[in-house]
C-alpha cells in the first residue's frame, strides 16, 4: 500500500513541509530515500570539475521540487516548486492551487493543475506586495517573467513581452490576459528575492543542518559541528554552531569523551581490515623507505571504517603478530554519519610530530592502556565519489599560526595546491627536491570493488574515468555502481589525504 502524501505547509523564509532551509544535503537525501513510495526517483546535478564550489541541485520529479545546495557547506539555500500539479501545498490553511474537478466520465481526460493565478496570490493567498522585478525574455522568445516577491517567498509569472510596460500598473498588468498563472514558487532566506539573490549561497543560514536542533528537540540533541580545526601533534578542535568548542587530543581523549560531547555514535564497527598488512611486514625492519610518502605508514592507513561491512582475509592475518592481532580485536570505529566524521578507538599509540618550528606539547601522565581515540576520519561527501552521502560533509582547516597561507589549508582547497603548501611546510623533512618527489608518490585505493550494500548512487557519466567541466547528473536507485572508482592516497606527518581524480579531497585521516 503506497503512502499518501500530506499537504506541504509553506513557511516563507523557512521551509516547505519538512524540508527546511539550512538542512544538510546528507540529511535531505537520507530522508527522501527513506520514503521510496513518495519519492521513487531523485536527480542530482553537480559540477564534475568543481563539485565543492558550484551549487548542488537535487530534483524530486514526483513532487515537482528542485532543491539547491551550496557547494562548500552543502546546505539547502533555495526551495523551488516548478510543477504545481505534483504536490499539494497550503499557506495559512489555504490551498496554493485549487485542484480541478474530476469528471465521472472516464473518457474525459483529467485537466492538469496549473499554478496559482495572480489574483489568487495577491488577493486571497498572501496579500499585497511591493512592485516586483521583470526579466525580459532571451532573443527569439516572446514571454518574459515577472517575479512577485515577499519576505522569504516569491512567485514567477509568465507575461507577454510585447504587452509589458514599465510605466503600467503591475497589478493590472499581471491580472490581465497578457499574464498567465504562476509557473514556479521559491522559498529563500531574505527580505525579498532581489535582495537575497546576491548572497544566496554565501550568507550564513539561519537554521541548523538538522531539524532535530530546532525547537524543543534541541534540548536533547548534541550540537552540530560547523568546522574542524587541525593543529599538529594530534590536536583537533571541533567548532560547534552554538555550544563551546570541543578539544580532542589523539592518544588521550577517550570514547566516553566523544559520547559526552557528540552523543552516542550512529554505529560502531569492529575493525577487521588487514589488507595493507603486506606493506607493514615490508616496513617492519625500521629502515627509512624513500619511495613511500611519510604519511603512508601502513599502520595508519584504514581502508574501511564503516559499519556496513568488514574485510577479513586469513592470509593477511597470518602476517600480523599476536600483539597486533590483539590491537585489531580491541579497535573499533565510532561512526558519526550526521556529524561527518569517524573515530578509531584503539590502544594508545605514539603521537605524530609537531609542525617544524613548533614544540611538541607535553603529553598526559596517564599511562593507562584503556582504548583512546587514535585517528579521526573527516569526510568530504564529494558528489560523484563512490562513498557519496554515507556521511554529512565535514569542513576542516589546518591551523599553523606562523604560516601566512594558513587560510588556504582547508577542505575546499584543490589538493594540488594544498600539497605544494604542505610540502613547503614540511620541507625540513626532505634532504633534497628529488627525495621530496619520491616520498610524495601516491598509493592507489580502489573503491569500485567495495561491494557495500549501502551504496545507492548510480553514476550517469564517466566521472572518475574522464571528467569534463560540465554538470553531471546522478540518479538515485537501489542498484550498485559497477564502475571502478580509484582514489589516490597522499600522506604527510599526522595526515592522510584521499583524493579524487578532479583534485577534490574525499577524506582526511588525522592520526
Amino acid at each position: 500500500m503506497s503512502a499518501t502524501p500530506q499537504p506541504l505547509v509553506i513557511q516563507p523564509g523557512r521551509s516547505l513541509g519538512w524540508i527546511t532551509l539550512g538542512s544538510s544535503l546528507y540529511s535531505v537525501i537520507c530522508r527522501l530515500k527513506a520514503q521510496p513510495d513518495l519519492y521513487p526517483n531523485l536527480d542530482l546535478a553537480y559540477s564534475s570539475a568543481q563539485p565543492l564550489s558550484e551549487a548542488v541541485i537535487v530534483t524530486v520529479p514526483s513532487t515537482g521540487l528542485r532543491l539547491r545546495f551550496d557547494g562548500p557547506d552543502q546546505r539547502l539555500r533555495l526551495i523551488e516548486v516548478y510543477d504545481f500539479s505534483k504536490a499539494t501545498m497550503t499557506y495559512h490553511n489555504i490551498e496554493v492551487v485549487r485542484k480541478p474537478k474530476v469528471s465521472n466520465d472516464p473518457a474525459v481526460p483529467e485537466t492538469p493543475a496549473l499554478g496559482p493565478s495572480f489574483r489568487h496570490v495577491y488577493q486571497r493567498l498572501v496579500g499585497p506586495a511591493y512592485e516586483g522585478e521583470y526579466i525580459a525574455p532571451s532573443p527569439g522568445h516572446a514571454t518574459g517573467t515577472y517575479v512577485l516577491s515577499y519576505p522569504g517567498l516569491a512567485f514567477s509569472f509568465p507575461i507577454q513581452h510585447k504587452s509589458w510596460s514599465a510605466r503600467a500598473d503591475f497589478v493590472r498588468m499581471l491580472d490581465s490576459s497578457a499574464a498567465g498563472p504562476a509557473k514556479s514558487l521559491a522559498i529563500f532566506s531574505g527580505p525579498s528575492w532581489p535582495e537575497a539573490r546576491p548572497g544566496l549561497f554565501t550568507a550564513t543560514p539561519p537554521y541548523p543542518r538538522s531539524t532535530a536542533l530546532i525547537g524543543k528537540l534541541a534540548e536533547n540533541a548534541p550540537d552540530e559541528v560547523d568546522e574542524v580545526r587541525l593543529y599538529s601533534a594530534g590536536k583537533v578542535e571541533f567548532i560547534r554552531r552554538a555550544s563551546p568548542a570541543v578539544l580532542v587530543q589523539l592518544g588521550e581523549s577517550t570514547a566516553q569523551d566523544l559520547v559526552a560531547e557528540f552523543g552516542p555514535p550512529d554505529a560502531v564497527y569492529r575493525k577487521h581490515d588487514n589488507r595493507l598488512s603486506i606493506h607493514a611486514a615490508a616496513a617492519s625492519s625500521g629502515r627509512r623507505r624513500p619511495s613511500v610518502s611519510p604519511g603512508l605508514d601502513p599502520h595508519t592507513v584504514e581502508t574501511d571504517h564503516r559499519s556496513s561491512q568488514s574485510y577479513t582475509d586469513s592470509s593477511d592475518a597470518d602476517i600480523i603478530s599476536v600483539g597486533k592481532q590483539n590491537d585489531v580485536q580491541t579497535a573499533c570505529f565510532y561512526n558519526y554519519f550526521h556529524h561527518g566524521f569517524d573515530a578509531l578507538v584503539s590502544p594508545p599509540k605514539s603521537r605524530s610530530p609537531a609542525f617544524p618550528g613548533q614544540e611538541l606539547a607535553a603529553s598526559s601522565d596517564n599511562h593507562s592502556v584503556q582504548p583512546v581515540v587514535t585517528k579521526l576520519f573527516l569526510h568530504g561527501n564529494v558528489p560523484g565519489s563512490y562513498v557519496f552521502n554515507r556521511h554529512r560533509r565535514c569542513r576542516w582547516k589546518i591551523i599553523h599560526p606562523s604560516n601566512p597561507n594558513s587560510d588556504r589549508l582547508n577542505s575546499e582547497t584543490p589538493f594540488s595546491d594544498l600539497r605544494l603548501r604542505l610540502g613547503h611546510l614540511w620541507q625540513e623533512l626532505y634532504e633534497d627536491e628529488e627525495e621530496q618527489k619520491k616520498m610524495q608518490r601516491a598509493m592507489v585505493l580502489n573503491r569500485g570493488w567495495d561491494e557495500s550494500p549501502d551504496s545507492s548512487v548510480e553514476l550517469l557519466g564517466g566521472f572518475e574515468d574522464g571528467y569534463e567541466a560540465a554538470t553531471q547528473t546522478v540518479r538515485m536507485s537501489n542498484e550498485i555502481s559497477t564502475e571502478l572508482n580509484n582514489t589516490d592516497l597522499y600522506g604527510f606527518p599526522g595526515m592522510l589525504f584521499e583524493v579524487l581524480k578532479n583534485d577534490a579531497i574525499s577524506c582526511l585521516t588525522v592520526y
